[in-house]
């Protein structure tokens, strides 16, 4: 990790991540995995009037996929299902700040391809 200002803001995500839960009237319930180091996440989503008006996950994972999470469900809470939609890949690694290997770059994105699935 490169600047010390992402490797902190990565850290506080990982150890305090925000939207951490599940929501029990959820409309969107989407559970996934990464084989390649095993990263699990559970995605938890209510939708009105076309937009993500809350979301939560629980995650079991590395501190890249956990703090990534938190960082995304921060970004689309409130936001309409049609902007969503619009954010890509390199974005979601854009706020992460950070240079990723392969393999942590499907650590980082798991959060966004779990979502996606289902919207």
């Amino acid at each position: 990790m490169q600047d010390p200002l992402y490797r902190e803001l990565i850290l506080e995500h990982w150890s305090n991540p925000q939207n951490y839960g599940i929501l029990s009237d959820a409309d969107i319930d989407v559970h996934e995995n990464n084989p390649l180091c095993g990263d699990e996440i559970r995605v938890t989503a209510i939708i009105k009037n076309n937009t993500i008006t809350d979301i939560q996950f629980v995650a079991q994972g590395c501190a890249i996929s956990k703090a990534s999470a938190s960082l995304f469900t921060e970004k689309v809470k409130g936001q309409l299902i049609d902007e969503i939609k619009k954010i890509t890949p390199e974005e979601i690694l854009e706020d992460l700040g950070i240079t990723l290997t392969p393999a942590r770059t499907k650590c980082a994105l798991l959060i966004y391809t779990t979502l996606r699935k289902k919207i």
